[in-house]
């Protein structure tokens, strides 16, 4: 699987970390985030991951920054997104299973490393459960195309 990655200032060394895990679980990575600390603008790389997903560059992606959230938002602004901020394994797993989502994110400032990869694994393990959850995902794009 080709994965999207991207991170803000806040996330530097985390998103090496995830990485790395990423790639010894036999995924290609592809970075899309800063790789300095210097101050920057989140909404940049949420965008850039998104834009990787929707235009098929990548299977997926992961976003971190200090929380999750700003970075999520910003990524949930591109067509056919589903971003979802993680930060517990139980709701990585749920927002594939029944949200079909094509991101994930969380915090630096909120998960440490070793949930991170927790995270990342469940995340990467779960599979869309259709059924039910297929019409409400559907529901959501029918949302997003009326704006």
């Amino acid at each position: 699987m080709k994965i999207a990655i991207g991170n803000d200032h806040a996330a530097v060394e985390l998103k090496h970390q995830i990485m790395a895990y990423v790639q010894g679980l036999g995924h290609e990575v592809e970075n899309y985030g800063t790789d300095t600390n210097a101050s920057c603008n989140y909404p940049e790389y949420g965008e850039k991951v998104a834009r990787a997903v929707t235009e098929g560059r990548a299977d997926c992606g992961i976003l971190i920054c200090g929380t999750g959230v700003g970075i999520s938002i910003a990524a949930n602004k591109v067509k056919g997104i589903r971003a979802a901020v993680c930060s517990d394994v139980t709701t990585a797993r749920l927002v594939k299973e029944h949200n079909n989502a094509n991101i994930i994110a969380f915090g630096a400032r909120i998960v440490g490393e070793e949930l991170a990869k927790d995270i990342v694994k469940a995340y990467l393990e779960a599979e869309f459960l259709g059924g039910r959850h297929e019409n409400r995902v559907a529901m959501i794009a029918e949302i997003e195309s009326r704006e």
